[in-house]
């Protein structure tokens, strides 16, 4: 199995090491990573300058490609460029911090996997639920077993996943649980400053909304000890408004109640 590797912080994270470190044990692993911290870039791609791409060296020995760009950059020339061939899986990770709830349109942890199911790869998120310094030798495992999971079943095949995993004693992990979207956030708070030129500038801090969350989602799962791991799409269409928006629109742009905006007939 051929596995393309990359994160959102950074190609010399630990846990982008950890995640190499594990998976490498029984598949070909290539790391295409950013060459500096991406968290919270979302989905961006780079149009308004090249993608610089430099090869990145640890101990003496070849780590892999650092690109001076986003996740998903990483992601379209690791696949189109940098691999030789078409990799089996991606895997983005492993972040330092959840990525759930809301979180998931910010985080570039998993737009990276996203990006990579829009070009018809299967991918994997993962991240750690800490912002502390930790081991991630634990999560790496959970990794490595999920790939064998998906890789296993041809259902899953161009399909991306988003796990989190626990920070937690491994004995103390409750399991693992498939679950959906939460929809926990961060509420945002700003601090104002002035800096020595009089210009004012604001730093972007915050905490989680308070408030229970259902065990069948990832917030409420991972804060009860389990593993999680979400089924995830690109596709942001709202199906369940569809039809009443389409009885809606159509009931105003018809006869004597449509507005005068030009339509042809």
């Amino acid at each position: 199995m051929r596995i393309l590797l990359t994160n959102d912080d950074g190609i010399y994270a630990r846990g982008l090491a950890a995640l190499y470190e594990e998976l490498s044990k029984e598949a070909d692993c290539l790391i295409v990573a950013p060459e500096i911290e991406q968290s919270a870039v979302g989905h961006a791609i780079t149009l308004s300058r090249p993608l610089m791409v430099r090869r990145a060296a640890r101990g003496g020995g070849h780590l892999g490609y650092a690109v001076c760009g986003t996740p998903a950059d990483c992601v379209k020339i690791g696949i189109r460029e940098l691999a030789g061939s078409r990799p089996d899986m991606v895997v983005s990770g492993i972040n330092r911090g959840a990525n759930c709830g809301n979180n998931l349109i910010y985080s570039g942890t998993v737009s990276a996997a996203t990006e990579a199911a829009m070009m018809g790869v299967t991918s994997m998120a993962v991240s750690l639920d800490t912002h502390r310094e930790a081991d991630f030798s634990f999560a790496a495992r959970v990794a490595r077993q999920m790939v064998r999971l998906l890789a296993a079943n041809t259902l899953f095949t161009g399909e991306a996943f988003n796990v989190n995993v626990p920070s937690l004693p491994p004995e103390q992990i409750r399991g693992v649980a498939v679950v959906r979207q939460g929809k926990g956030r961060t509420i945002e708070t700003f601090e104002r400053r002035v800096d020595p030129r009089d210009n004012i500038y604001y730093w972007m801090s915050g905490e989680k909304a308070a408030g229970m969350q259902s065990i069948e989602t990832d917030v409420g799962a991972l804060a009860a000890g389990y593993v999680t791991i979400t089924p995830i799409r690109y596709d942001l269409t709202r199906y369940d408004v569809l039809a009443p928006l389409k009885e809606t629109v159509d009931a105003s742009f018809s006869g004597s109640a449509a507005p005068e905006w030009g339509f042809s007939e």
